[in-house]
């Protein structure tokens, strides 16, 4: 069988928040790219693996792209004998490329133009024309940076296109690096992809070597093709910056690691070569995936998911922020609706358990481990719960897990306490309350109070005297996130369980800050429903929408969470015409 091309995919975790905590970023939705790169030899199957993963991600849900990279100089293969490159593809706009392009377009449905084939003759021509007309300003136009940001700036452009017919741009892009790692003419294009993946961010990035596992006649798999061409991938990709290395470990100071390694060979790879190429990768086992000669190529996609690379791709990350971590039954019913939400997006959760007090202050000096641990967890997360609880142990670091993740752009759901600390820091922060705090766990009469304890509960006799229940919750804003959430129902039932509330008289100065309360009950005295509108997933509800997630029907407020820690929440609301389309049509 002949395969060509590179393959990959591995989403890390879609908007992984800035590394500096504090540091406030705008936000975008961040695309996931993945750049294949072979070794060994030509002719491994890089094209046919690159469509196999594709074909997987679209059974996933997503949406997805190819970008090919070739480093012959010639503009296209329209010029190229076939007898030397293989068929001549043609494409819907009349370009002539190379042949993997049909596998693409078979394999994924799409529909491809001539700006998915980048050669290194396109970006050498586009480079020269810009110096003719003085577009570099005088300088001197060199390989790197002029030539490399030429080919990051083409993948950002085309990866932006629709190829499925439908509107908006794709979630994944898939990169193909032409020939083999190692050869002179790819060089500048290792450069290029080592310059993309901190342009888009490492989070954003994931690099998949395929190389060749040789067998002896006795059955025997010898991995060191696989381990040099690893060490030949590194070494030219430190060679182009005009670096002497010596050892691996330079790449990855380099920033340039693979993600992934995929091994062809005749038969399946057996567990020794899986572990040492794992070890001489610095990868997780599972991350070595056989892909072996099989009697149809139409069964790659099944031996991709039999070796669950869709339950990795497809996986998202999510911290719970608690004050009782050390029990899972204490928020079993939110786990329960994260798994929930996550079979209704095709995800697999991975739940992060983040014990509140250890984010903080006092922890670093205290226990400085579990403090480093704690934010570690709260950077590498994809989205963050801070569900409820009672008293006043571990709130502060509730309070500070919502502000990482307001001024990070990370998705957060606070809920009950949650949405009160996510109050308490929003007016900390925004209306300079500096003491700003709860009735509940501050009794000093002098600091401002933005969360009060309801008129009709008792705060003495603690046994059913809470605001318990099922209750209405009106959204007064139809162009909210909420009400797209809840397929724009003016009127929503969830069940309660809490006695302080947002205190109404401090709604205005909030709302003017930029925190909305766009679901209100009890004729509009109680504010049930927070978001901030400028950040891609920042909402807070009073009640417990985890009460009524069923298996079959997840929580709108945890789909919205889980969707926008993928980086999806967008585009799903496009396609059910502004509404995420869970309940039934008799909204309001």
């Amino acid at each position: 069988m002949r395969l060509t091309g590179i393959f990959c995919w591995f989403a890390r975790a879609l908007c992984l928040l800035c590394r500096a905590a504090g540091v406030a970023v705008h936000h975008v939705r961040h695309r996931k790219y993945a750049a294949i790169t072979g070794g060994t030899m030509s002719g491994l199957g890089k094209g046919t693996v690159i469509s196999s993963l594709g074909w997987l991600l679209k059974a996933l849900g997503l949406r997805v792209t190819v970008i090919k990279i070739d480093p012959y100089l010639n503009i296209d293969a329209g010029t190229m004998a076939p007898r030397e490159h293989g068929e001549v593809y043609v494409l819907k706009d009349g370009a002539e490329v190379d042949l993997d392009f049909g596998n693409y377009e078979r394999a994924l449905n799409v529909t491809l133009t001539g700006d998915h084939s980048i050669t290194a003759g396109k970006i050498y021509r586009q480079v020269i024309e810009k110096e003719r007309k003085g577009e570099y300003l005088g300088r001197t136009v060199q390989l790197v940076p002029h030539v490399t940001d030429a080919v990051q700036d083409w993948i950002e452009r085309i990866a932006e296109v629709p190829v499925d017919g439908k509107e908006g741009p794709p979630d994944i892009c898939l990169i193909e690096l032409g020939g083999t790692a190692g050869e002179l003419e790819s060089l500048v294009h290792l450069e290029a992809l080592r310059c993309f993946s901190r342009r888009v961010g490492p989070e954003n990035f994931a690099l998949v070597h395929l190389g060749f596992v040789a067998c002896t006649g006795d059955g025997e798999q010898k991995t060191k093709p696989t381990q040099q061409s690893i060490q030949v991938f590194v070494l030219a990709v430190k060679d182009i910056c005009g670096l002497r290395v010596q050892v691996i470990q330079e790449l990855r100071k380099s920033g340039l690691k693979a993600d992934w390694v995929f091994r062809r060979s005749k038969q399946a790879l057996g567990d020794a070569a899986r572990e040492k190429i794992a070890h001489f990768g610095e990868l997780p086992k599972e991350h070595v995936v056989s892909v072996h000669d099989v009697p149809n190529l139409y069964r790659v996609p099944l031996m991709l998911e039999e070796q669950n690379v869709g339950a990795f791709v497809c996986e998202v990350k999510i911290g719970i922020v608690g004050k009782y971590t050390r029990s899972s039954d204490a928020y079993l019913s939110v786990v329960k609706a994260l798994q929930h939400a996550a079979i209704e997006a095709a995800l697999e959760v991975d739940i992060r358990w983040i014990a509140a007090e250890n984010l903080e202050t006092q922890m670093q000096q205290k226990h400085p481990a579990e403090y480093e641990e704690a934010r570690t967890e709260m950077q590498n997360v994809d989205g963050v719960v801070c569900p409820g609880g009672f008293g006043d142990r571990g709130v502060e670091g509730k309070i500070l897990s919502s502000r990482f993740c307001r001024r990070n752009s990370k998705p957060f759901l606070g809920i009950c306490l949650g949405l009160q600390t996510a109050v308490i820091g929003f007016a900390r922060d925004e209306l300079q309350m500096e003491h700003a705090n709860s009735e509940e766990f501050d009794s000093n009469s002098n600091n401002p109070k933005v969360v009060v304890s309801m008129p009709e509960v008792s705060t003495e006799e603690l046994g059913g005297t809470m605001r318990l229940g099922s209750r209405p919750t009106v959204i007064t804003d139809r162009a909210s996130l909420a009400s797209k959430l809840y397929d724009h129902r003016q009127t929503i039932y969830e069940r309660h369980r809490h006695r302080y509330e947002v205190k109404p008289a401090i709604v205005p100065e909030l709302e003017a800050k930029g925190l909305m309360f766009t679901g209100r009950g009890d004729g509009g005295q109680r504010m049930e429903i927070a978001e901030i509108p400028s950040h891609p997933y920042f909402v807070c509800c009073q009640f417990h929408p985890e009460y009524e997630s069923r298996p079959m029907a997840p929580a709108p407020l945890f789909l919205g969470l889980v969707l926008a820690a993928k980086g999806r929440l967008e585009n799903r609301l496009k396609q059910n015409g502004g509404q995420l389309g869970l309940l039934s049509t008799d909204a309001n």
